[in-house]
């Protein structure tokens, strides 16, 4: 939840020009549990869908989630 937040947060920094979150912290909330949620706001904002590594990687991270998850559960 708060990954997609921060995610919708940042898109909007991004249309007026503003100072943004860093990757390295949206990254860090998709580490600790929030790549689904990431994953998600990258679709419906349409945000970071061009960078390779998010448009790569953050699937990958949430299937990752999702495996530990079901695993742990």
């Amino acid at each position: 939840m708060i990954s997609y937040i921060v995610m919708g947060n940042d898109k909007r920094k991004a249309k007026r020009g503003a100072w943004r979150t860093s990757e390295n912290m949206l990254w860090l909330l998709a580490l600790i549990g929030g790549a689904v949620g990431s994953w998600i706001a990258m679709q419906a904002h349409r945000h970071k869908t061009k960078h390779i590594s998010f448009k790569y990687g953050m699937p990958v991270l949430a299937m990752i989630d999702l495996g530990l998850l079901a695993y742990f559960s």
